[in-house]
């Protein structure tokens, strides 16, 4: 089965033996993970289809991939030949696949999906809609373990320790401070499955999932003990025995749901409705009263501590001087004529990071996109497809790395030989935009969905606007991408609310399809600003060192305001890097952080 054609072929066949009319495979895992591990690329298997969010539904005589703007070009040449259709969504949260589902099943066929990787929200969303035209929803069914012949097994990495003095905050008082948390809710077991949550409650980290520390496990917390589902042999003996002697019990993976069925009667189960797959809700023993919230610690880990600001500071800082470096060497590289690809740019920028202390990996595939290559906002270079450094344009660069003490995500863009008047207008605008963001002041608590247009007003201004959110949560030594706070167009709801400590990107953007991308992205840190007879303000700290390539900038365009903000920030990029640098990179920085 090695085409798609052919793998869709022996699913079918499976279906037909079961009689299920209709199969959906989601880009999920049993955590719901944003990047999945190679046993749950399920919808990349029988799709052909290699980006990270997209529902493919597959019947008897049809098979449809959904997915959003961002990939509407990847998934156009991926399912070339495949005999699946191309289905358009505006955004990844889109549930035009349930309604296509509803609308065209018939009453009394079967719809399959794995209950185990289903979001719950999901599951009652699709459970509702096809019911009420009578069609039956199957969860019971792993239709993949049946024809996915030669499918991975689960992840074998390692777990290991995330320690002091990075983990600034120990596993005893962040359980301590959960189990108060959970008594808070009225529980007193906690179920949780998303790794991000889990490896920092634990202070542990691994490396089962591309680009984020994490590893594949369940915990079921209670008020004395905690219940690690986790593949045997992945916790070295002596963490094992540590673990043990804190009350943390190791259990076979696969031992998860039955643990749920088991509960005491009467127990009081914490769940998060979001974070949870229908297969697990529907583990947990009937004689149970379930309790539906979000998960404490996404608030708990969004809120960095001083000592952790304080760490991730001193990771910017190597950050920028790698970054420096890279930009030293990619300057040269151009003028003596050498052969630079975005795949070269990928591979330098990681090898600069590698070179900093505590750096453990890059935090998101690298994305390097030349001039029309980065008016994709979710552009990837590949070896079949990428595009030469050469001639003129823009250079649209969005990398970052994994530190111990913390983790990193920057855009820039950079002029390669001569910039057009339009594209630094271009350039102008995203920069007022980012600096506008940056400059923000606002009450203790405020939606952070509410500062969107602060970054959008310049661009909305001219009649500009950019599809995908302005700003994301960030982890410490976690996911990339984390909340509960996201600066976007979402609807506002009361977990976004911003509180000191949450690093949050801003990034806003301009993309002018076949011909350029822009886009500037800094993490901003949530810090006190003043408390008065108004109420308690905070405001942002740039934490992202790493000049802004003055070539592309409009000066005329700027006021006052917006001048003087950039020229501090490259005065304190300069202060803060250059002890760091030495040589062709020292004279680079010096050079990027001329005061306009």
């Amino acid at each position: 089965m090695n085409t798609i054609p052919e793998r869709l072929q022996a699913l079918r066949l499976a279906m037909q033996q079961q009689q299920i009319d209709a199969c959906l495979i989601p880009s999920a895992d049993p955590h719901l993970s944003e990047y999945l591990p190679d046993r749950w690329q399920g919808r990349s298997y029988f799709s052909g289809f290699t980006g990270s969010v997209g529902n493919l539904v597959v019947t008897h005589d049809f098979a449809g991939l959904w997915v959003d703007s961002r990939y509407w070009s990847q998934a156009e040449q991926e399912l070339a030949g495949t005999g699946i259709s191309m289905m358009k969504t505006m955004s990844a949260a889109a549930t035009l696949h349930i309604d296509w589902l509803a609308q065209h099943m018939k009453a009394g066929q079967v719809v399959a999906a794995d209950g185990m990787v289903l979001a719950l929200a999901t599951a009652r969303h699709l459970q509702h809609s096809l019911a009420a035209q009578g069609i039956t929803l199957k969860t019971d069914t792993d239709l993949l373990e049946q024809v996915w012949t030669a499918r991975p097994g689960l992840p074998d990495a390692a777990v290991f320790e995330h320690q002091a003095p990075f983990a600034a905050v120990s596993r005893a008082d962040k359980l301590a401070q959960l189990r108060t948390d959970m008594h808070k809710l009225g529980a007193d077991h906690h179920f949780v499955s998303t790794v991000d949550d889990l490896a920092w409650i634990l202070n542990l980290r691994g490396a089962d999932v591309s680009y984020n520390p994490v590893f594949v496990a369940h915990a079921l917390i209670s008020q004395n003990q905690v219940q690690l589902f986790i593949a045997p042999g992945k916790v070295p003996s002596d963490l094992a025995e540590q673990l043990r002697a804190e009350h943390i019990h190791l259990r076979d993976y696969a031992e998860a749901a039955s643990a749920l069925s088991q509960l005491p009667a009467a127990s009081r189960v914490l769940i998060d409705p979001r974070r949870i797959t229908f297969g697990f809700r529907q583990a947990i023993a009937t004689s149970c009263s379930v309790i539906e919230a979000i998960n404490p610690s996404v608030f708990s880990k969004s809120r960095k501590t001083a000592a952790e600001a304080q760490f991730v500071r001193e990771a910017m800082e190597q950050d920028g001087a790698a970054l420096c470096e890279f930009f030293s060497w990619l300057e040269q590289a151009l003028k003596n004529q050498e052969t630079i690809t975005e795949l070269t740019i990928d591979e330098q920028i990681c090898a600069a990071r590698a070179r900093q202390p505590h750096f453990i990996s890059p935090s998101f595939g690298t994305i390097a996109g030349y001039n029309a290559n980065g008016a994709m906002p979710h552009y990837r270079a590949t070896p079949a497809s990428h595009a030469r450094i050469q001639g003129d344009g823009l250079l649209l660069i969005d990398s970052g790395g994994q530190y111990l003490n913390g983790t990193t995500d920057i855009t820039r863009v950079v002029a390669i030989g001569k910039v057009s008047e339009a594209q630094k207008r271009d350039f102008t605008l995203v920069l007022k935009g980012m600096i506008n963001l940056s400059r923000a002041h606002f009450p203790r608590g405020t939606l952070s969905p509410m500062l969107d247009s602060l970054a959008r007003a310049p661009l909305w201004a001219e009649n500009i606007n950019f599809g995908h959110g302005t700003g994301h949560g960030v982890g410490y030594f976690l996911n990339v991408h984390e909340g509960p706070q996201s600066i976007s167009g979402a609807q506002p709801e009361a977990h976004m609310a911003m509180q000191e400590g949450m690093i949050t990107s801003n990034e806003p953007g301009i993309y002018r399809p076949g011909k350029w991308g822009v886009r500037i992205e800094n993490l901003l840190l949530n810090i006190a600003a003043e408390a008065n007879e108004f109420g308690d303000f905070l405001q942002f700290e740039t934490l992202t060192l790493c000049p802004i390539d003055v070539r592309c900038i409009l000066p005329e365009l700027l006021n006052h305001e917006e001048l003087q903000w950039l020229n501090q920030y490259h005065q304190q990029v300069w202060q803060r890097l250059s002890p760091r640098l030495s040589g062709a990179a020292s004279d680079w920085l010096r050079q990027a952080t001329q005061a306009i």
